[in-house]
């Protein structure tokens, strides 16, 4: 049985498991919270964007051009393509 790792969105007060080796925007999907906009799921269209405050996490493909090194730096990165490595805290809006 693989880990679980808690992901807490700071802006919404949500909280949600990832298992090891899910993404976040995954973890959301499966209770059923809409934080994001939902587009291709693989990296490509940007639409996904969180802001992780802390915690560690593995990155998959990304654009760069919608998530320049500047932005990874900060944290800021797309939820369809980060595995949590142990409990995240993340910012994100809810999708209108």
């Amino acid at each position: 049985m693989g880990a679980e790792f808690e992901v807490f969105n700071q802006t919404t007060g949500d909280r949600f498991t990832c298992k090891e080796g899910q993404s976040v925007l995954k973890g959301m999907e499966q209770v059923g919270i809409r934080c994001v906009p939902v587009g291709c799921r693989g990296g490509g269209c940007g639409y996904c964007m969180i802001k992780v405050l802390s915690g560690s996490y593995e990155c998959g493909k990304m654009s760069k051009r919608h998530v320049p090194v500047e932005s990874m730096e900060k944290g800021e990165v797309l939820a369809c393509r980060i595995y949590p490595k142990n409990n995240l805290v993340i910012e994100c809006q809810p999708s209108m």
